[in-house]
């Protein structure tokens, strides 16, 4: 299969999703070497789980089919532009590639609008719709300064 093939597959999983009446109109696929080793449909609305996007679906599975926590030599392959959550695992997940089809601004067309999200990002802590608060607690460093004396650490 090459590139369109596999973004074809993504597109069809959304479709499906969408004519199941099981979640948003997002799927995604992972390849390695070729080969399709996970796949994803969004489930946010089938699991009450805002995190369960099509990408992070996938993610998921294919960690767990890996059994690793990285997708060093990986493509993944979503029928969105990825939103900014899914943005960030992505670049933790590590892939070599991301090939996606509808953008953002199509999302937003049906009501799906990540720019508000990457709105609040740029505004202080005390200035965003759900406000961050900071607290100064004395042993806010404790765990990373158990972090960086653990000799059984994991880099990622």
């Amino acid at each position: 299969m090459n590139h369109e093939e596999f973004l074809q597959r993504a597109i069809n999983l959304a479709y499906e999703n969408v004519e199941q009446k099981e979640g948003g109109p997002f799927g995604a696929i992972i390849v390695k070497d070729g080969t399709i080793i996970a796949e994803g449909v969004n489930q946010v609305t089938a699991n009450n789980d805002p995190t369960a996007h099509a990408e992070m679906v996938a993610i998921r599975n294919a960690c767990k089919t890996l059994n690793d926590f990285q997708l060093s030599d990986c493509v993944l392959y979503s029928s969105c532009e990825p939103c900014p959550m899914c943005f960030g695992a992505i670049f933790w997940a590590r892939p070599k590639s991301v090939y996606f089809a509808a953008t953002a601004q199509d999302a937003t067309a049906i009501d799906f609008d990540d720019a508000f999200i990457y709105e609040q990002l740029s505004k202080q802590y005390q200035d965003r719709a759900i406000p961050f608060i900071q607290l100064s607690v004395e042993d806010k460093i404790k765990p990373f300064n158990a972090w960086l004396a653990s000799i059984e650490k994991m880099k990622y």
